[in-house]
């Protein structure tokens, strides 16, 4: 038997609030949520994996308005992989640029500590 949670529950899994969710929902990010029959929301494990990989699209920076294209592409079912697959690997084009520009920053960061280390060392 499939597991349901409610939206607080779904909440306090994700960390995304209840706001964000129905908003989530509103925009059509997320799709085919059940409702019992007091009209209360009940999500899947189905939905929850989404929502999981929802999080990691926003947290690794891609747009509400690609992550919207992607969600209407998965919800038009197999014919669209060739599509989603594209859009993902953008973004882990863009994903990796961002990586790399931090990464160039950390290196600046660091040559610094280790200048005002030396400099420390030399004062005493």
């Amino acid at each position: 038997m499939e597991k349901f949670f409610s939206i607080q529950q779904i909440s306090e899994i994700t960390n995304l609030s209840v706001h964000a969710l129905r908003y989530y929902e509103k925009i059509g990010l997320l799709t085919g949520i059940f409702r019992n029959r007091s009209g209360y929301r009940q999500y899947s494990e189905k939905d929850l994996s989404w929502i999981h990989f929802l999080i990691r699209l926003r947290d690794t920076g891609m747009p509400i308005s690609d992550m919207k294209r992607f969600s209407d592409l998965r919800s038009q079912g197999e014919t669209t992989i060739q599509a989603r697959r594209e859009l993902l690997e953008e973004h882990e084009r863009n994903v990796l640029a961002l990586i790399a520009g931090l990464q160039q920053n950390l290196n600046k960061i660091e040559e610094k500590i280790t200048y005002y280390r030396e400099m420390e060392e030399q004062n005493h």
